[in-house]
């Protein structure tokens, strides 16, 4: 396969631990030069180090908190004057918190999902895309869920912020309708990474009872899907891409041995 990666520029945010750490390994071994962002700067650090003396890559690291939209906003204006700007964009930011119905739902929870999965999004995607649009080229793309295609019980605000990532993809794509500019989703099903022990709130038990029994995607199955989309040629937008582990075919059918489990 032709790799079109090779001294690109791509800032991956929530890149400290999962599918973003997964992310900014794949892009480094493409030869991509990275713009690493989150709040777990120590984590960073580490990643830096390692991917520079493995990859011989450029990394820059930033600690960030997409909820803090001046905190965005600087970030990319600082890239913009030192001409650092990335070619491609990988929301990958994202949380969910509790697996509770709705009338029993703790409100900074909904908040915190609803602050980073949806306006830390949106912040980013605003700042970067005046930038590709002056110069009529780059690529968002977007981590999304399953959760966004189909509501399971306990979801509900979760599966709100990922139909939100689902809409805002289709229209950033209309609204660049006539530029060279691609904005892809890449929504995966139930994937084993911090995911759960976050939204079970360091419940690491329960966390693990979600991945047994079957095989889950990793953040590395991921991470390939990503590198695909954006390593497509020019005309070609791969605007959605839905992936599941072969043991799942939709939140409700997973095949596995042992007790039920909560969807991701």
């Amino acid at each position: 396969m032709t790799n079109r990666l090779q001294g690109r520029r791509v800032l991956i945010t929530g890149a400290s631990a999962g599918i973003g750490r997964a992310c900014a390994r794949t892009f480094a071994a493409s030869g991509a030069d990275l713009l690493l962002s989150a709040r777990r700067f120590g984590r960073l650090e580490a990643l830096r180090r390692s991917l520079e003396a493995e990859f011989q890559v450029h990394v820059a690291i930033e600690r960030l908190d997409v909820r803090d939209r001046a905190g965005v906003e600087t970030y990319v204006s600082r890239l913009a004057v030192e001409n650092r700007l990335p070619d491609i964009v990988v929301n990958n930011a994202g949380l969910s918190r509790d697996l509770l119905p709705f009338h029993e739902g703790k409100v900074e929870g909904w908040e915190e999902m609803i602050d980073t999965n949806v306006k830390g999004l949106l912040y980013m995607s605003r700042a970067i895309l005046p930038h590709m649009v002056s110069r009529d080229s780059g690529h968002l793309i977007h981590i999304g869920s399953t959760a966004g295609e189909t509501v399971y019980p306990g979801g509900n605000v979760y599966n709100a912020s990922k139909f939100a990532v689902r809409a805002l993809n289709e229209g950033m794509n209309l609204d660049l309708a006539g530029t060279r500019i691609r904005v892809s989703s890449v929504d995966p099903g139930l994937v084993e990474s911090e995911f759960s022990e976050v939204r079970f709130r360091g419940d690491r038990e329960r966390a693990e009872a979600v991945y047994r029994g079957y095989t889950p995607l990793s953040p590395d199955d991921v991470a390939e899907v990503v590198r695909y989309v954006a390593n497509a040629p020019e005309h070609v937008n791969l605007h959605r891409v839905i992936l599941y582990p072969t043991d799942q075919r939709n939140p409700y059918v997973l095949h596995r041995t042992g007790p039920p489990v909560d969807p991701e």
